[in-house]
């Protein structure tokens, strides 16, 4: 045989090799991905119970325990070549089975891999892996479905019993662990406590919640006869532009009202300054409801919208449409009525985000915050950047990054779920257009410098792509890294270094300003030109220790983080944010966000953008809001009031800022509707905020908070600011997508909690104090809020919710949540109650097997056990159930 067959022979034999091996890793692989998985918290007060939590390394000296179990159902498997992936949000510190360790690649994403010691698994047999991760895991949605297998060059596939959003299936029931500190005084939510919780609201009759518009208007004189629509209606809406007309009319439609030659009929009109001086302002209306024919006067076309959005807010749910004669002068609270949606950490469909749309035009919502960037996800198509949505958009198992992002969040590792998923040019404007209609303008958000993971990999990707073609300037056009920067940077969200932008480059200036001029051109040719930008600027100096404490390594008091060495921190060893310092251009690393913030603000104010926005972490270090170059700069600001945020709101305000209040502890729609370890949601601003907690917030006095809401460990707190406080611009709610991963999960987190923000968005109850310099407020005490006023007030508003707007949301086809039922057994009879009165409650006494509606009047008898769950209106829907014993 020549040298030139042998050579070819050689070849060939490592080809079938090659293909023999991939072979035997998909073999692998697909063997794994039958495991059965189950997931069990074990402790969550570790530091109690024997474990030196801070030695681990563990933020806050917390930490909890684990178990993982894997079963293997099939033949024995010996190979050590794999590995399980996982979306693990709290990092694990130790694994306490010698046979495995965990791995920690970036964000998330941690990988479980065989050590040298591993010794198989055998058929049929079941594994531990006893494991201690950082802080608690205190609901279900800790845990995060889709792990994966891979091995060698075979696919990766996931494991199917954790392919499910039904967490479940493999995360075993939290039993008693469900507090996160020994003195937790919080409640957990069973059908008792909730029964107890809900026994101050009773349901209303109807003629109660006669003439009652949601949200409440400044002043109504309620008449005695009824106007019946229920012939349809005969609109005049020339005061409004053709796309709100046409809005308005698709909303009467489908609340049932069809326009009909005969029918009721309904003018509108522009009044502007011929209001009262209270109307006059932008959204003011006066509204005329008579026996034969309805006027809405408004200050402007806004006003009309939402004169008409109250005669559907009339509206019973029994399909009579008959409503109260009435008279009613409104006008909003604040100009600023937002609502906040991260469409980056999990992405939202455009259908979903139009029927929030229509929900919140409805409640007089009239800002939609549009976060369209994060580490985890880009999600706007930018012309002459196509890599930000080819390779930002999507998350899959590539390790090299050049095609997606690194799985996250439970996204495992293909692009076929809401892990990945962009708007293009054409969506963005459709919904840009389809809010301009309902009167809600939409603000984006490109979050930087820091959370810009996404953007940094996308233009790395370009980078690489066009040096490969040898075109060296234009790859560094856009490039956001400095390659001298090696710093050992750790974000909150466990990213590295590429979580952010570095702010001294002048390639970060281009990138913004071309974002800033691309999504500027689709505001215009959606007819609604960018009035205020997004900065972001959120946790840019925000980084953790990860290696425990020292000398060096003090916690920051109030924050948990720790004040870490210079070389740490983001951007600490770029030269060329060395030079700058050294030049004067910037005082030093902690003022880099603040620096890079107004720089922007010179692009925003050179593209017609009148007012800048970010959260408090981008602006903190200016001396005040004029520093920036837009004539407006407004804040959304979010500290936890029980850490004292109530003192730092005035000093943004007495700097000049319009302060957009958005407490996480009272109006972040990400944490748990409930104290129950099945809800979904983050817990570290507050372990819940429902309706009733969102409905109780004072947002323009925050100090009178700490007498009708208590802290995360359900304890009182006390608070008080001698500062002046020039008053909110306005509030704003939000829904980070953390744990949200579909549409459905959107809409069971925002709904129907936002209608309380609606409200107080709106309109001051008359039980908000007056903010006073120096007053004191005492948790536990009953001092300065009127209880028994503020109860009555949540009845009534609790009434309207269950008895009318969620009947609204069924025929809009929203997954709103449905309240899980209070119930106990008294005497062998079931009693049950609901948060929101006028939701109907089913009963079981068959474990399920078939359910019966409950009645009040006629209590059934139990006898063993008894099931109870709520009910949509359209009877399509059901809450959780939960089960008493007698």
């Amino acid at each position: 045989m020549n040298r030139f067959k042998a050579s070819l022979v050689a070849v060939a034999l490592m080809s079938v090799s090659g293909t023999h091996a991939a072979l035997a890793d998909q073999k692998i692989v697909d063997r794994i991905s039958q495991f059965d998985v189950k997931y069990n918290v074990t402790d969550n007060q570790a530091a109690l119970h024997g474990v030196d939590c801070a030695a681990l390394g563990a933020d806050w000296a917390s930490c909890n325990r684990a178990t993982i179990t894997l079963t293997n159902p099939g033949p024995a498997i010996n190979s050590r070549d794999w590995a399980i992936y996982m979306s693990n949000v709290h990092q694990t510190l130790k694994v306490e089975n010698d046979q495995f360790r965990m791995v920690h690649i970036v964000g998330d994403l941690t990988r479980l891999e065989p050590t040298e010691k591993f010794k198989g698994f055998a058929a049929g047999e079941s594994v531990e892996i006893p494991i201690i991760n950082e802080y608690w895991q205190l609901f279900i949605t800790d845990v995060m479905p889709r792990w994966y297998v891979t091995s060698g060059d075979a696919r990766p596939k996931v494991i199917t019993s954790t392919d499910s959003e039904t967490l479940t299936n493999f995360v075993e029931p939290f039993g008693d662990r469900w507090k996160r500190i020994a003195d937790d005084k919080n409640v957990l939510m069973d059908a008792a406590s909730r029964f107890e919780k809900n026994s101050d609201v009773i349901p209303l009759p109807a003629s109660a919640l006669r003439g009652q518009i949601v949200p409440t208007p400044l002043q109504v004189n309620i008449l005695p006869e009824d106007a019946d629509l229920s012939k349809g209606v005969r609109l005049d809406l020339a005061a409004l532009s053709a796309d709100k007309a046409l809005a308005v009319k698709q909303r009467f439609e489908l609340l049932g009202l069809k326009e009909q030659e005969k029918g009721y009929k309904i003018s509108t009109r522009i009044a502007g300054d011929t209001l009262s001086k209270t109307l006059a302002v932008a959204g003011g209306y006066h509204l005329t409801i008579g026996k034969e024919k309805a006027e809405v006067v408004g200050y402007d076309q806004s006003g009309v919208f939402y004169g008409l959005q109250s005669i559907l807010s009339l509206l019973p749910a029994d399909g009579s449409a008959k409503i109260a004669t009435l008279q009613a002068s409104d006008a909003p609270r604040f100009a600023y009525r937002g609502v906040f949606l991260d469409v980056a950490r999990n992405f939202h469909s455009k259908a979903a985000i139009m029927r929030m749309l229509d929900q919140l035009a409805a409640w007089k919502i009239n800002v939609f915050h549009f976060h369209l960037s994060d580490d985890e996800g880009w999600r706007i198509e930018i012309p002459g950047l196509p890599e930000l949505t080819e390779v930002g958009s999507k998350r899959c198992h590539d390790l090299s990054e050049q095609r997606c992002l690194l799985p996250q969040l439970g996204s495992g590792p293909e692009s076929d779920n809401n892990g990945s998923g962009y708007f293009s040019r054409q969506d963005y404007i459709a919904i840009v257009k389809y809010a301009a209609a309902r009167g809600i303008e939409v603000i984006p958000e490109i979050d930087m410098p820091a959370h810009a993971r996404a953007a940094v990999i996308s233009m790395e990707a370009r980078y690489n792509r066009l040096m490969a073609q040898g075109k060296t300037a234009e790859a560094s056009q856009y490039r956001l890294v400095d390659p001298t920067d090696n710093s050992n940077t750790t974000s909150v969200q466990l990213y590295d270094r590429t979580s952010y932008l570095n702010p001294c480059l002048a390639s970060s200036l281009r990138f913004t300003d071309k974002v800033i001029s691309e999504i500027q051109a689709m505001h215009r040719e959606a007819g609604q030109p960018i009035n205020t930008w997004h900065f972001g600027g959120d946790e840019a100096k925000n980084i953790r220790f990860g290696t425990g404490y020292s000398d060096i390594n003090k916690p920051v008091a109030g924050t948990g983080l720790l004040d870490m060495s210079k070389e740490d921190k983001p951007w600490a060893k770029s030269q060329v944010c060395q030079a700058m310092i050294k030049d004067g251009k910037v005082e030093d690393m902690e003022h880099l966000p603040s620096y890079f913030a107004r720089q922007v603000s010179q692009q925003v104010k050179q593209h017609g953008i009148g007012r800048m926005q970010a959260w408090q972490d981008g602006l903190k270090d200016a001396e005040s809001s004029q520093a920036f170059a837009t004539e407006h700069v407004a804040v959304n600001f979010w500290d936890t009031l029980y850490w004292g945020g109530f003192d730092s709101a005035n000093d943004w305000a007495n700097k000049g800022y319009q302060v957009i209040v958005s407490n996480p502890d009272y109006v972040y729609m990400d944490f748990p509707y409930e104290v129950n370890p099945l809800e979904r949601g983050y817990y570290w601003g507050t372990r819940f905020s429902d309706e009733r907690k969102m409905f109780s917030f004072a947002p323009n006095n925050l100090p009178q908070n700490a007498e009708t809401s208590v802290d995360r460990d359900g304890k009182p707190f006390s608070a008080k600011s001698d500062k002046a406080w020039p008053g909110a611009y306005g509030l704003s709610a939000q829904l980070w997508s953390e744990t949200v991963r579909t549409d459905d999960q959107m809409e069971y987190m925002i709904f129907p909690r936002v209608v309380s923000v609606a409200e107080r968005a709106w309109h001051r109850a008359a039980w908000e104090q007056d903010y006073q310099p120096g007053r004191e407020y005492i948790g536990g005490e009953t001092a300065h809020v009127d209880h028994q006023a503020q109860r009555k007030d949540w009845q009534r508003f609790a009434n309207l919710l269950g008895q009318r707007e969620l009947a609204k949301l069924d025929k809009s086809g929203i997954h709103y949540r449905l309240p899980v039922p209070g119930a106990r057994i008294v005497a062998g009879k079931l009693e049950a109650n609901i948060a929101l009165p006028g939701i109907a409650i089913d009963y079981s006494l068959d474990e399920g097997k078939s359910w019966q509606r409950y009645d009040q009047a006629a209590q059934p008898e139990v006898k063993g056990k008894a099931m109870v769950r709520a009910v949509s209106s359209d009877g399509k829907r059901f809450s959780r159930s939960e089960t008493l014993t007698n």
